[in-house]
């Protein structure tokens, strides 16, 4: 089992996040067509052939002209996947009228990502946002067809798959049960049997495409795991009273729903960009590197967190142009600073970034993430991180070491080779078990080797034997991480809190 998701990690961690949705999505439309050629689907194959068509092409069409407007460039991906969320809401149609209100959704929905936003970032969900607002303007409402149950164990495998790759399940869940709870019972309250009630909430209603496709969004959730947990079960309560519920004529939707979760989220986030100015680049191994950068004002973060930096550029690849980094510097420094492997080649954003020049203003639009530690100092920690993994752990031991706490941590570290040996001069006073494929001479007082591994459940077992009464933090490659979490739960740790470098 831990092979297989170790294998299911390093397969989805070579795409980026836009591209994984995309494909899913596609794959989704593929299938909807074949099974229409099947006559599992009442859509003939050519309704949903044309219907698809323009919701590809209006969103292009006004992502281009959007961009021109409003001076940036447009993001192909992220307009394929607005237009493919587009194109399962709205009935599949070869009707002219039909075609034309696919075609002012998509375009309203591309609008919304420039118009309704705040320093460049949307506020909402692009689709709900073009989808609600063709109902207020008095057009076709959406009916999301893609909750049928010939495509229901489809959209269930691409939805986990998409899950899995953004470590999104407890989000899902809470919205699922919140939603599902209120669907079941409403419908068992109309007379269905229990059973039935439960099977028509999950084949007529687009509960898992929506939690997969829609509210998981990464740009339209709040900063914190709470926040994003507290936003699932508000928009799963509303999701479950859709029909119920009028906002002054107009009634409550799904993409509604959504909506005012976007806002309820757009309230609880950050909503000010970061301006930062580029300071410099120090090479930390062979195939690392730390970039620094002054703000313009103070960026409030706690250490652990992560940035998303905002790096336009000409013929952007896959990657796209805005990338999420953990923070390697502590929250208390007048810099801050990110830590990241310099593959060879390297994407068209850090090839951008290293080549940035001394004074380069570089903007950023989120501060997030919940891989903290504990604010009880009391509590005991053990840090778990192979490679440039190790990039929070140095914000995070830094931070304690300026705040004078003396906090009982044990920091385990595995290294291809000892010239990947990054910030041994930050971690030199803390307590550091290396793992290394050869022993280094003059070790700091408080390291020791631990042979040439790799981690797994017997060095973690000799090296820290009380690992089951520390809380666990593992931060790396999604396969390391995966396996490294499962050790530790094998000796009893109760608590480990993962980061996965995948890329974005």
């Amino acid at each position: 089992m831990i092979s297989a998701l170790a294998t299911l990690d390093r397969t989805l961690g070579r795409v980026t996040m836009y591209r994984l949705v995309t494909l899913v999505l596609a794959a989704l439309a593929l299938i909807s067509l074949g099974l229409s050629a099947l006559g599992m689907l009442p859509y003939a194959p050519l309704d949903i052939l044309a219907s698809g068509a323009v919701a590809i092409a209006s969103t292009l069409v006004a992502s281009r002209v959007m961009a021109l407007l409003f001076r940036t460039r447009p993001h192909v991906e992220s307009s394929l996947i607005t237009a493919l969320l587009v194109f399962f809401l709205f009935w599949p149609s070869s009707e002219p009228r039909d075609l034309a209100v696919v075609a002012l959704a998509s375009a309203l929905a591309t609008a919304s990502k420039y118009v309704i936003a705040w320093r460049r970032r949307h506020i909402l969900n692009p689709a709900a946002a073009g989808a609600m607002i063709v109902a207020l303007l008095g057009f076709d409402s959406a009916v999301w067809w893609v909750a049928t149950a010939a495509m229901l164990p489809f959209v269930v495998v691409g939805a986990a798959l998409v899950l899995h790759r953004v470590r999104r399940f407890a989000l899902a869940g809470v919205f699922i049960v919140a939603s599902a709870s209120i669907l079941v019972g409403r419908l068992a309250w109309s007379g269905s049997t229990l059973l039935d009630a439960t099977a028509t909430a999950f084949v007529s209603y687009p509960i898992v495409f929506f939690a997969a496709f829609m509210l998981s969004e990464p740009l339209t959730l709040p900063p914190r795991r709470w926040q994003q947990l507290a936003l699932a079960a508000l928009v799963g309560a509303l999701f479950g009273v859709v029909g119920l519920v009028f906002l002054g004529p107009v009634s409550l939707s799904f993409e509604m729903a959504l909506v005012i979760g976007n806002i309820a989220a757009f309230a609880a986030g950050q909503r000010r960009r970061v301006s930062l100015r580029y300071v410099g680049r120090d090479d930390l191994t062979p195939t690392a590197a730390r970039f620094t950068f002054a703000p313009a004002a103070r960026v409030p973060f706690r250490a652990g967190q992560y940035i998303e930096l905002t790096l336009p550029h000409d013929r952007a690849d896959a990657r796209g142009s805005r990338r999420v980094f953990t923070l390697s510097s502590a929250p208390g420094d007048d810099t801050v600073s990110v830590s990241l492997r310099m593959n060879d080649p390297s994407s068209s954003f850090k090839r951008t970034l290293a080549a940035l020049r001394p004074g380069a203003s570089v903007s950023a639009t989120q501060v997030a993430g919940d891989f903290v530690l504990p604010r009880d100092e009391g509590v005991p920690v053990l840090l778990v991180a192979r490679g440039i993994g190790v990039t929070p752990f140095v914000s995070q031991l830094a931070d304690d070491r300026g705040r004078g706490r003396a906090r009982d941590s044990v920091l385990v570290y595995e290294v291809a080779s000892l010239r990947e040996l990054a910030f041994s001069d930050e971690l030199a006073e803390h307590s550091v078990v290396l793992v290394s494929p050869s022993e280094p001479q003059n070790l700091p007082a408080t390291w020791r080797w631990a042979g040439a591994g790799p981690i797994d459940i017997d060095l973690l077992r000799r090296e820290v034997p009380d690992a089951a009464s520390r809380r666990a933090f593992v931060s790396g490659a999604p396969a390391m991480v995966t396996a490294t979490a499962a050790a530790l739960r094998r000796l009893g740790a109760s608590r480990v809190t993962t980061d996965h470098f995948a890329g974005y």
